[in-house]
């Protein structure tokens, strides 16, 4: 995967963190091979035009070894992507290449649903080659996700070792470390000569997370130093083979000479790069900055909320949101006889131990079952409001501690398509401040059920569906529904507890702030400490909440605008077909139609709603 793949792939699904399982079984190979998916011969228009759809998602998935272990594919499973304007040129040469197919195809002779696939790939290709002149207009080493990072947590959450095989290409991939870090370095530099370089509060993360990955057993000879976490999961997931433990042994020396010889060279070598480009990095941190950066901005919030709101549009509507969601939460207030201002409820909020499980092992434990416990509630009542459901199982995991003090507060990972690996909600369990308990409620529905598990894993094992559209993604599609699934559970009676119901509103008010500061930062030039005190005067959250977001904000220019923007476009449309078909509304149908035919841009989305509103009227 190049840099400029790789970078719009985890911009447009953070939270999914890109971190599916790679224990693939044959069948799984043979369910994703590029063969079969052309194998019959196309009779019909739309059958050629499905065909090529498989081609084409085939064609990209083969180019990357990253994205094959993403589908249990393990044809490239010593290998890493290239990622270098070379493989940048090739991704380029390949969508113009699949778009000049696709024009191809008579869309006068497609059924409906493979018309939808073909408007629906036709727009993926021709963004993507419009985009291409963005290449560099991003930091392929942030804190929020990078190459420095991406190397341990791939290995440890996606290369799965059930065989010799598997843990001789898990070792090739250490020894590809310093190649691949040589390349990020190359991506970084490009962009340095360009003057696109991280604002100066990046530096201190990403050589921080750099330092926490060669930290510890086998980069030290200290007889007291745990496990480095590179090496902790490579010794874990070889002690499961059913091999001898001479075989074991032999593995465990390659993977250590890897580890020592290659991998921390590489570590040191861009440790040393980043600690020089640091001198150069300022405090400036719009997108504003970069080459024709309004231009850029603009279009990514076109692509991120795929709507044509200006920045003005997106910033005043936050504005309006934050009011109403602050009048709510006065009437909580209210409610449990909180005498203050709002402010005064929210520091109540913010410092009471009440709210909090204790910064310890046990309590972070406890914080983990009862996320666990609230997802089980909810599971239980699905078929209250759902008449699909998905298929694979959910955990709920820490997250690692390698990227804890970096990461994101949540996050989802998808489930790995053969079933060997479930979805995944990860808390960010580092700072216990920063998770109170009023907030569990709605961030489990958002992570897990019924949200991203509901809608990721349901798109993934859609039948009929191309796997573009299975495995692809709009972040206002998929951001909008995991905030309205924080609502709707209300409606069915969930967040009993007033102070759980504030937590409710405390997430969404965070989603409306953020509209209010993306476009704060990147269109009307506000500073990052002009932007967290905005989050710190209007919501409840810690203030490493804040600075968190703020430099989320920063690193990934619009992504955060799509939480509120498709929330707001689904309980239109609900609001929409309610109003229209009046009894005959079941909101389990409603869920249906959003889902059934995985992630679309919103207009894609309301169209179906009205198709549906006229089959039904």
């Amino acid at each position: 995967m190049s840099i400029k793949t790789n970078i719009s792939l985890i911009t447009l699904s953070l939270s999914l963190a890109l971190s599916t399982s790679a224990n693939a079984a044959p069948t799984s190979i043979a369910q994703l091979s590029p063969s079969e998916s052309v194998a019959h011969k196309a009779q019909s228009e739309s059958e050629k035009a499905n065909a090529l759809f498989e081609s084409i998602f085939m064609e990209n998935v083969m180019a990357s070894p990253i994205s094959q272990t993403h589908l249990g594919i393990k044809t490239d499973y010593d290998k890493w992507d290239e990622m270098s304007d070379a493989a940048d040129d090739a991704a380029l040469a390949r969508d113009k290449k699949h778009l000049a197919q696709l024009q191809q195809i008579d869309t006068s002779k497609l059924d409906r649903q493979t018309l939808l696939s073909y408007q629906l790939l036709t727009q993926k290709l021709e963004q993507s080659i419009a985009d291409d002149k963005w290449r560099y207009h991003n930091y392929p080493v942030n804190q929020m996700y990078g190459g420095h990072s991406q190397i341990a947590s791939f290995l440890i959450n996606q290369h799965q070792i059930g065989s010799v095989a598997d843990a001789k290409a898990y070792i090739s991939r250490l020894q590809g470390v310093p190649k691949r870090l040589s390349q990020l370095q190359t991506a970084l530099e490009i962009r340095e000569n360009k003057g696109i370089i991280a604002p100066k509060f990046v530096f201190p993360y990403v050589i921080n997370d750099s330092k926490n990955i060669i930290s510890g057993a086998p980069f030290n000879n200290s007889a007291n130093s745990d496990d480095s976490a590179l090496w902790s999961d490579f010794k874990r997931k070889v002690a499961k083979l059913e091999i001898s433990d001479s075989d074991k042994d032999s593995l465990l020396r390659e993977a250590k000479a890897a580890l020592i010889n290659d991998v921390k060279p590489a570590y040191d070598k861009l440790i040393a790069y980043m600690t020089k480009l640091e001198t150069k990095a300022d405090t400036r941190d719009g997108a504003w900055k970069f080459p024709q950066g309004d231009t850029f901005y603009n279009n990514a919030l076109a692509r991120t909320t795929t709507t044509d709101m200006t920045a003005t549009e997106i910033h005043e509507l936050g504005l309006a949101e934050v009011a109403r969601i602050h009048s709510e939460m006065r009437a909580i207030m209210k409610k449990v006889n909180f005498e203050g201002s709002l402010n005064e409820f929210f520091k109540f909020m913010r410092e009471d131990e009440q709210f909090y499980y204790a910064n310890t092992t046990e309590g972070r434990q406890d914080y983990l079952n009862e996320a666990t416990a609230l997802i089980d509630t909810m599971s239980s009542r699905l078929d209250e409001v759902f008449k699909i459901k998905p298929k694979a199982p959910m955990i709920v995991k820490q997250v690692e501690a390698f990227r804890e003090k970096s990461a994101g507060k949540a996050f989802y990972s998808n489930p790995s398509p053969d079933g060997s690996r479930p979805g995944t909600y990860y808390a960010n369990l580092y700072d216990m401040k920063a998770m109170p308990k009023y907030q569990m409620e709605a961030l489990a529905y958002h992570e897990g059920t019924p949200g991203h598990h509901m809608q990721i894993a349901i798109a993934q094992e859609l039948e009929g569906i191309p796997k573009f559209r299975k495995f692809g993604g709009y972040t206002a599609y998929i951001e909008g529904w995991g905030l309205y699934s924080e609502y709707f559970p209300k409606e069915m009676g969930m967040y009993s507890d007033p102070y759980s119901d504030f937590g409710r509103l405390a997430m969404e008010l965070w989603r409306a702030c953020r509209l209010v500061v993306d476009t704060g930062i990147h269109a009307k030039k506000w500073t990052r400490e002009e932007s967290i005190e905005y989050y710190v005067s209007n919501t409840p959250n810690a203030k490493s909440d804040a600075v968190k977001m703020v430099e989320r904000h920063i690193v990934m220019p619009s992504q955060a605008t799509a939480y509120k923007v498709g929330m707001i476009k689904l309980l239109a449309l609900r609001d929409k077909a309610q109003q229209a078909l009046g009894d005959k509304f079941d909101i389990r149908d409603f869920h249906t139609i959003v889902l059934k035919n995985g992630p679309v841009p919103l207009d894609v989305l309301e169209s179906e709603i009205d198709l549906w509103i006229e089959q039904s009227s």
